[in-house]
């Protein structure tokens, strides 16, 4: 299939590649515009994790009220250059994110950052559930991992739900732009307040 200069840029508009990318990718797709589109993401997400090795010093905090002033939020993004965290795609997904803290209440960016005596108390609590049912030892661990993978979805801000597009994680929507901007990006941290409580 010969691949036109129209197609080249319509791949461009769409991902932001090289022209010399989006015509590589469309000859090895044979010109299916939706698979070259995958296969740039890919290929810059690749290109992002060769690079996370790299220091991620630039980026942005932003400030958050919601609810009339009754929640705020501040969060701090980082990514490897001024350049990325001026852009456009970049000042969203930091927006977006306060969005998702104020809304969700997550209890850390990561699983690591959760208090080590609040996962006990919550296997705790899941054993205790899962041991009134009388199944064998073998099977109540099951349980309890399962209801664990649960806790962590619901209050571990990278494995939540995407309050905008509910079918993918925080994790998922980092990685897209990762692919898409090409550099480190991570979540470092946050703070979330809401009137009345500790």
């Amino acid at each position: 299939m010969e691949i036109t200069a129209s197609m080249v840029r319509e791949l461009r508009e769409k991902t932001n590649a090289g022209m010399m990318d989006c015509k590589k990718a469309l000859q090895d797709t044979g010109g299916d515009m939706e698979k070259a589109v995958d296969l740039l993401r890919r290929k810059g997400l690749a290109k992002a994790l060769k690079r996370s090795g790299k220091e991620a010093q630039e980026g942005m905090v932003h400030a958050y009220i919601h609810g009339g002033g009754r929640i705020g939020v501040l969060v701090e993004v980082n990514c490897e250059t001024d350049f990325a965290a001026k852009s456009e795609d970049f000042v969203e997904f930091v927006r977006n994110i306060a969005l998702q803290i104020a809304a969700t209440n997550p209890l850390g960016v990561r699983k690591e950052d959760v208090p080590e005596e609040i996962i006990e108390r919550e296997r705790g609590i899941y054993l205790a559930q899962a041991g009134e049912t009388g199944k064998p030892a073998h099977i109540l661990e099951k349980m309890v991992d399962g209801k664990m993978r649960k806790f962590y979805e619901e209050s571990v801000l990278m494995e939540q739900a995407y309050v905008k597009e509910p079918e993918k994680t925080i994790q998922d929507y980092l990685n897209e732009l990762v692919a898409k901007i090409g550099e480190k990006i991570f979540v470092r941290r946050f703070v979330r307040y809401q009137l009345g409580e500790e």
